[in-house]
């Protein structure tokens, strides 16, 4: 027991500075500065390579449209975002499904920028049309995710409200999530370095997202067993498991085709927020964390 006391007390060790870093201003100022010098740097590639002052492997490496450089960007945000998701995972399932919510309608709004690679320079929709019924669909479909996340948050403020713990116990069931968010942390950071290298080899890269929602997926599983250890009872662990469910659609709907991506994601937003709202309303007690079993 003394161990696991340390395994907690090392979690926290860890994450905690980690956390503070990311989420401090003057990081979140840097990022954010890279991230335009990032996209310029991207603009002015593709122009040399285009009039053919880049060639050889490097000229491989660097696309032909400039609407590139817009699904670069937004690549890059998303990459944050997921960053931030890993650094939430220890506050709350919900919490965590939320933010997972919010990089799904980034990806939808990602998908279509990336469908302007498809378009001529100057831009035209003549011989295009299908390529805008997609743009289309995925930005319908990314505004009607926003719409209903902020449904879910509502909601999930709602639900936090009534679920409020303190003491050793709700040390112990942090520190165990923020042991979770760090595996998932370097198996980030892994991913990212595997993609990398792919790339500098002129070898096609893996879906990287979709991948990693994946990996999200068995954590998400981890997350609901740990919680059930805390909170044993059937209604949180229905309810936790409902959110695992949510993530397995939105992994769906980025491996979906067009259209059913749109279908899927939407679904999984309003799944969450069906559950969300049917909780509250039959399960939810304004009392502290509780457990019928002693650790």
């Amino acid at each position: 027991m003394n161990l696991i006391h340390k395994s907690y007390d090392l979690a926290t060790y860890i994450f905690d500075p980690i956390h503070y870093f990311w989420e401090k201003d003057s990081t979140q100022r840097a990022v954010a500065g890279l991230l335009i010098i990032v996209f310029i740097l991207a603009l002015g590639s593709i122009e040399l390579k285009r009039q053919g002052l880049i060639t050889g492997h490097l000229g491989t490496l660097i696309p032909n449209s400039h609407y590139m450089a817009i699904n670069l960007a937004f690549t890059l945000v998303l990459f944050l975002e997921v960053i931030s998701l890993i650094f939430t995972l220890p506050c709350s399932i919900s919490k965590a499904v939320g933010k997972q919510f919010e990089i799904l309608a980034l990806i939808l709004l990602r998908s279509a920028f990336k469908t302007l690679a498809d378009f001529p320079e100057p831009i035209t929709i003549t011989g295009h049309e299908k390529e805008l019924w997609i743009i289309l669909s995925d930005g319908g479909g990314a505004l009607v995710i926003f719409a209903l996340l902020g449904v879910y948050t509502l909601l999930r403020r709602r639900l936090e409200a009534g679920l409020r713990g303190k003491g050793e116990k709700l040390y112990k069931f942090v520190a165990a999530k923020k042991m979770v968010a760090l595996i998932i942390l370097g198996i980030f950071i892994g991913m990212c370095v595997k993609n990398s290298i792919l790339i500098l080899k002129g070898e096609p890269p893996f879906h990287f997202f979709s991948s990693f929602y994946t990996v999200l997926i068995f954590s998400d599983i981890m997350l609901v067993l740990i919680a059930q250890r805390f909170l044993p009872e059937f209604k949180a662990v229905f309810r936790n498991s409902g959110f695992a469910l949510a993530t397995l659609l939105i992994r769906l709907a980025l491996t979906a085709p067009p259209y059913y991506n749109v279908l899927i994601g939407t679904g999984s937003a309003v799944f969450a927020c069906l559950l969300t709202l049917t909780y509250i309303t039959f399960c939810s007690e304004k009392q502290p964390y509780t457990s019928r079993k002693k650790f």
